[in-house]
């Protein structure tokens, strides 16, 4: 897999908005994504992680805002650059309300993730989406906690940094204590979520 480059972005874009995204379980060589696990029980989502300025963000960061919530990385071609459309659609159907929710893009690929490439990378879609890396350990740690499974794929013989990430499409949505209230679905659409996070915000009588 080559590294993104944020002058190629605006062609991705368009492939996605004229309708050209993968299906819930799109391949990459040797590789795809796997659908979100049922939530059998609670979710218990935390984070401490770095953001694209290089400083410590955590799922305590956002008290008082919902968060919404996707593991994916850079080089994917085509279930996280959808994802992230459908956040910035959500963002835009929230309209005012916007502001009570944090976006958040957290890369499950660090090595070649770096803080400039994801700061371009999520700033293509909207400058509100936070993007957070860090530590393997660290991710992998909070992966752990939404639950959210990937590896490294690499074809035999291929150059070390010749690979691409298998991991678990979808997001999630933590209400106001940071505390999880539900997933969705990859290819949930952007008007079910952006009606299902109103509903939440109503619930709490703002």
């Amino acid at each position: 897999m080559t590294r993104f480059r944020a002058a190629g972005l605006a062609p991705l874009l368009l492939a996605v908005l004229l309708g050209c995204g993968a299906p819930a379980f799109a391949q990459t060589p040797g590789a795809g994504h796997e659908a979100a696990p049922a939530d059998v029980t609670p979710l218990s989502p935390r984070y401490l992680l770095m953001d694209v300025q290089g400083r410590a963000v955590s799922h305590e960061d956002f008290r008082g805002r919902f968060q919404l919530v996707a593991f994916g990385f850079i080089s994917c071609p085509d279930v996280c650059p959808t994802t992230l459309l459908e956040v910035k659609q959500v963002l835009e159907a929230l309209g005012d309300k916007a502001a009570r929710l944090q976006p958040i893009f957290i890369t499950v690929d660090p090595e070649r993730d770096t803080r400039a490439v994801l700061r371009d990378y999520t700033a293509a879609f909207d400058k509100r989406i936070l993007g957070l890396t860090g530590h393997p350990e660290f991710i992998r740690r909070a992966a752990d906690s939404f639950r959210v499974r990937y590896e490294i794929v690499r074809e035999p013989g291929a150059a070390a940094d010749n690979y691409t990430m298998n991991h678990t499409a979808g997001m999630v949505l933590l209400d106001t204590r940071g505390r999880f209230l539900r997933r969705f679905g990859y290819g949930k659409g952007a008007r079910d979520m952006s009606e299902a996070i109103l509903a939440a915000m109503a619930a709490e009588g703002r």
